[in-house]
């Protein structure tokens, strides 16, 4: 009988990078240096797909997690102790800070919905996302994703086709890679963004739930790379059309300098119901992406320290509470909004290339993949997205260093 294909995992990955950290940097990437750095996401976009199908098939061959997986990759007790603190620390920083800017993000789209204090507004969307998590499987966590990231897609691919940006410039800033000057924190935090470090985590965890091991792994794997490809693709496509948007609207010489006037590219499109839809995708975009953080960061702590990564076990689930714990806190405790979610995107940029050459390491054991080993051109790809996140982030370190000691 012929299987009827249906998107999954794929979705939580894309979920989870559409936040309000994607919607804030692409909105100020495009206000700021209009349609220049296109290509930034195009390229985030190709690397979220090379290693998130290296995740999924290192979970549907192995039935582990990249957490498991990696503890039998690094078996010597000084490897073992080096690497259970490098990923959970990077996960524990990349995480709490990615939850902060999700809460934030929802608690000002709920206080232009409302007027509700963004403070109150973080602990309700802390709190939703607890309640998700604690009463909801996998099936139904699943489907409310799907259906909030549909909103999100529907209004900012109609309104970016409605702002009608110029196509010899949009096609100059997708094909031709540029570093403006002052761009270069930007370009981090969009790669940040959208190639998300504990995805790779979630990712593996998530597909042993899609396709139980009495299917084949040739069909699993078919399946999870069409899931995975065109699930990121149409993130990939949300992220771009909010720039591109962005980028029409400030050309005619208005500033985007807050949550409020983020929404105003809305306005050619939607008239005055553009503010509340905004802020309805920003809390959908922020419920996605807090829900799917904290889950991510109990599939990588579970896995790495060995314990039960079943999602009812106490341990898994005192994992993702903590997150969400710390991350409602430092979003309740105010601050600049737009910098916090800025630094958010650019923490996990930094982030990525640890995570990555781990995944890298692991997805070359014959031991562990058998036949489903990286072949030449995933090592390229791969080691290709590493290089250049390294090059970026050493040259962002450089310049630093010169501005403190000239």
């Amino acid at each position: 009988m012929k299987r009827r294909m249906s998107f999954g995992p794929g979705l939580l990955v894309t979920a989870a990078f559409i936040g309000p950290g994607t919607i804030t940097t692409a909105t100020l990437a495009g206000a700021g240096f209009g349609f220049t750095l296109l290509w930034a996401l195009v390229f985030s976009i190709a690397a979220t797909i090379v290693l998130q199908e290296m995740s999924a098939r290192l979970g549907l061959v192995t039935r582990k997690g990249l957490g498991e997986a990696l503890r039998t990759t690094f078996t010597t007790p000084v490897a073992r102790i080096t690497l259970m603190l490098l990923v959970v620390s990077a996960i524990a920083l990349g995480n709490c800070a990615f939850q902060t800017g999700n809460i934030i993000g929802a608690a000002m789209g709920l206080e232009m919905l409302t007027g509700v204090n963004r403070s109150a507004g973080a602990l309700m969307v802390g709190l939703a996302a607890f309640s998700m998590l604690a009463v909801g499987g996998y099936r139904l966590i699943e489907r409310m994703l799907m259906a909030l990231v549909a909103v999100m897609g529907v209004v900012f691919i109609l309104t970016a086709i409605v702002s009608r940006p110029g196509l010899t410039d949009v096609l100059k800033g997708l094909l031709v890679p540029s570093i403006p000057h002052g761009s270069l924190v930007t370009i981090i935090a969009l790669i940040g963004t959208t190639v998300v470090p504990y995805n790779l985590f979630l990712h593996a965890g998530a597909v042993t739930r899609k396709w139980p091991a009495t299917t084949s792994v040739r069909i699993s794997l078919r399946e999870a790379r069409w899931d995975g490809a065109l699930s990121i693709a149409l993130g990939g496509l949300i992220s771009l059309a909010v720039m591109a948007t962005a980028a029409a609207f400030t050309m005619g010489g208005a500033a985007i300098d807050g949550p409020a006037a983020m929404a105003e590219p809305l306005r050619p499109l939607l008239g005055a119901a553009g503010r509340p839809l905004f802020a309805v995708g920003l809390v959908a975009a922020g419920l996605t992406s807090a829900i799917t953080a904290p889950l991510a960061a109990a599939y990588a702590t579970t896995g790495v320290l060995g314990w039960d990564s079943g999602l009812q076990t106490w341990k898994f689930r005192a994992v993702w509470a903590t997150v969400i714990a710390v991350g409602t806190t430092l979003a309740m405790m105010g601050g600049n909004p737009i910098s916090a979610i800025l630094f958010a995107q650019a923490a996990n940029g930094w982030l990525l290339p640890i995570i990555a050459g781990f995944l890298l390491v692991a997805m070359n054991r014959k031991a562990l993949l058998g036949d489903y080993t990286n072949r030449v051109l995933a090592n390229v790809l791969g080691a290709g997205v590493v290089l250049v996140v390294s090059g970026l982030g050493f040259v962002k370190l450089v310049k630093v260093a010169r501005a403190i000691w000239p």
